[in-house]
């Protein structure tokens, strides 16, 4: 299939590149040609990008995505009540069948909201992966494992499996992480297997680092470390590509000992709002040269998977938490959410950017609505007034999964009815 949006604003997010009319010409599943006129062939799918943004697609890099199935279930609770009181009970009440379901239920939000690729991390992968392939999204996938009890090497196996058989599948489109869930759920024996195993197998890791002050307590109190330590001290950042989600309470120190390390910290600031849990030090990072990327965590905490709210949150809290309007501005942090956090994926050399050779993965922003015009600075409306809702195409890989707020390649009807009954079920009793 050959594409050719015609006479749309293109931001390339290519390095001090501005705004600009021009012609995007797709070919399969990358993108080969970027213009101010491309003449149209014969076999071109026509795009008319009049009164429209394209831009590259954004990269959620931090997602339980079947936690979709749970949203506004437990909302207004303290972490660890939200946790044990009602996460946990529901979620042992999801079967492999429910979990497809969430996770398709996640990516129809993220595709019609601009999302084109995301990390997940989640239990019975295959059925995410499945949902991923139907779909037509980008996704780095893990299985979270969690070593506080024997379970016979269950958890390990799992997600061996789930990198055997899905690196590379769906056209490229999946790839696969090794999943250490915390430094709390995680003893120092079984984390340094699996970082061992992270560096011989040239696969990334993807793990929680200090979401709460309890967290920082607790792995004070049984190790005498902060938890940032704890994980330098497994030799997690010595050979590995690790994608760090959170990151909220880090020291001067802990940020110091992050410098350098391949991959970086998936900011979720709606999340870490919402459950109150704390201000991550971005700005602190950034200045450090650590990459910071934009996730949503699951929608059963940030309740939306909407990356458009998490740009406008992460610039909001930088701003608040300084005191000084000028910190983290638009270009800085739509960077975060595009460049930024396809370099956790390690999508760096694929995604993240609208540059010939690059994958086909962008979206259309209307901007002939009232909250959009007039037009002054691109970048601001981007940062500060866009929503999901006003995404009107999303391109993934070549393939359109959305256009004209249409859902191609989700029967919407049906995964309506199935989410509704499922999640009755599951929260029953809970």
């Amino acid at each position: 299939m050959s594409i050719l949006i015609q006479q749309t604003t293109i931001l390339t997010m290519q390095e001090a590149e501005a705004p600009f009319t021009g012609d995007i010409r797709i070919e399969g599943s990358q993108i080969v040609q970027i213009a101010s006129h491309i003449m149209p062939q014969p076999e071109d799918e026509v795009i008319d990008g009049r009164n429209k943004l394209a831009m590259p697609g954004l990269v959620n890099a931090h997602q339980h995505s079947p936690m979709s199935l749970l949203r506004g279930f437990s909302d207004d609770l303290k972490l660890m009540d939200w946790l044990e009181r009602k996460m946990l009970p529901a979620e042992a009440r999801m079967t492999p069948e429910d979990i497809y379901w969430g996770a398709k239920l996640g990516i129809a939000e993220m595709i019609r909201s601009g999302t084109t690729a995301f990390a997940d991390m989640y239990i019975h992968m295959n059925e995410i992966a499945e949902a991923v392939t139907e779909t037509g999204i980008r996704a780095s996938l893990t299985r979270g494992m969690v070593f506080m009890e024997d379970d016979g090497g269950r958890r390990l196996q799992e997600a061996i499996d789930l990198v055997q058989r899905w690196s590379g599948k769906a056209n490229g489109r999946i790839t696969t992480m090794y999943g250490p869930h915390s430094p709390y759920t995680c003893p120092m024996e079984p984390l340094r297997e699996v970082v061992a195993m992270a560096v011989q197998d040239e696969i990334p890791l993807h793990i929680h680092l200090a979401e709460t002050k309890e967290e920082v307590e607790k792995i004070r109190s049984r190790y005498d470390m902060t938890p940032t330590e704890y994980l330098e001290e497994s030799g997690m950042f010595e050979r590995a590509h690790v994608l760090l989600a959170h990151g909220v309470h880090l020291n001067p120190q802990d940020i110091s000992r992050l410098k350098g390390m391949r991959g970086g910290v998936a900011h979720n600031p709606v999340s870490n709002l919402k459950l109150g849990c704390g201000i991550a030090p971005v700005e602190a990072m950034i200045v450090e040269g650590i990459t910071v990327g934009i996730g949503t965590d699951g929608a059963g905490s940030a309740t939306t998977l909407d990356m458009f709210e998490e740009i406008k949150a992460a610039c909001w809290l930088q701003k608040l938490d300084y005191g000084d309007p000028t910190r983290l501005p638009a270009r800085q942090v739509l960077d975060m959410a595009t460049r930024g956090s396809a370099k956790l994926l390690s999508l760096q050399n694929e995604v993240g950017m609208l540059a010939p050779g690059y994958k086909a993965d962008l979206i259309l922003i209307d901007l002939a609505k009232p909250h959009l015009q007039p037009i002054h600075n691109v970048e601001s409306l981007l940062a500060y007034s866009v929503n999901g809702a006003d995404v009107h195409t999303t391109i993934v890989d070549g393939q359109i999964l959305m256009q004209d707020r249409k859902l191609l390649t989700i029967d919407e009807d049906e995964l309506y009815r199935e989410v509704n009954t499922r999640a009755k079920r599951i929260v029953e009793g809970v």
